[in-house]
């Protein structure tokens, strides 16, 4: 549904995006994370023709993004933090100039979603807050059944209440829509996303399904016999190296099971236990950023 190859896009001297390569499969959340400047915003308005690359390419609905014409964009939402609207229309004033522009746009839905999002209908836009323009930017997204929507920042500056109702809306479409969302507000797509790329300064440091990322991301804690030594030179996966008394704890980033156990015990002696635990996806991030910029 959308693939980029080997692209880059350079401001003046300043690269935004490094030769970054990902496959969005259909029917995914695709979750493009990253600390702001990463160049996710950059990435996706590329894919919406809004900025044109330096090299390499992007397709969006097997379509050169360069060449995104009105049809194709009667298939693509597209929702951003800094989405412009014409402040003076009401909300209803700017759903009744949407509705021509799009040939399946289904009233029904369009209903819904403003009393599931609560939008009130005379309020001039220029007069929403931040939470209830990307609510509308949302409601504004859905209702002609988009085949891809892409999603830029759209929780920045949320209330926990208005990212709730806004997640709402979108799980209602996850699996007919094929979502691509770039944020940094890693807890509100954990239970959604189900595949993850990791953007850093521009590059693409893995591209992965959910599940995968988090199977091979374990916390580890080795008890042994005796006072706990941190390797001189641990293997390159593994992170966060800390020893106190007895116990020594890192972060496994290949971890592979039995495997990995039967690896330990050959490497230390005198274990006595050793305990593995699965990591939420903002900590496999925050290990996954401080490694790659202590490595720099």
């Amino acid at each position: 549904m959308i693939r980029t190859e080997n692209l880059c896009k350079r401001f003046r001297v300043h690269d935004a995006v490094r030769g970054i390569s990902f496959s969005v499969p259909e029917g995914s959340a695709y979750a493009l994370i990253g600390a702001n400047g990463a160049g996710k915003t950059t990435t996706l308005k590329i894919l919406m023709n809004i900025l044109e690359p330096t090299s390499g390419s992007a397709t969006v609905l097997g379509i050169d993004s360069r060449k995104i014409s009105p049809r194709e964009l009667n298939r693509i939402g597209y929702v951003s933090e800094n989405q412009q609207m014409p402040e003076r229309l009401t909300v209803d004033e700017y759903f009744a100039y949407l509705r021509p522009f799009y040939e399946r746009w289904d009233r029904q839905l369009e209903s819904s979603l403003r009393a599931q999002l609560r939008l009130p209908a005379t309020r001039r836009l220029g007069e929403l807050s931040h939470g209830m323009r990307m609510k509308m930017a949302l409601a504004c997204a859905l209702p002609f059944r988009p085949t891809v929507l892409i999603l830029d920042e759209p929780f920045s500056g949320l209330d926990p209440l208005v990212r709730d109702e806004f997640m709402d809306g979108v799980l209602g479409h996850a699996g007919e829509t094929t979502i691509l969302i770039s944020t940094h507000e890693l807890g509100e797509i954990e239970g959604v996303a189900t595949h993850v790329a990791f953007l850093e300064e521009g590059k693409l440091l893995f591209d992965e399904p959910m599940d995968h990322l988090q199977e091979r991301f374990r916390a580890v804690r080795i008890v042994f016999d005796h006072p706990a030594r941190a390797p001189q030179e641990p293997p390159p996966d593994w992170f966060q190296l800390s020893a106190a008394g007895n116990t020594l704890e890192f972060i496994d980033s290949c971890f592979s099971g039995r495997l990995s156990h039967e690896q330990l015990n050959a490497r230390f002696h005198g274990i006595r236990s050793i305990e593995t635990q699965s990591l939420p996806l903002r900590t496999i991030f925050t290990s996954l950023a401080r490694a790659v910029r202590s490595a720099a």
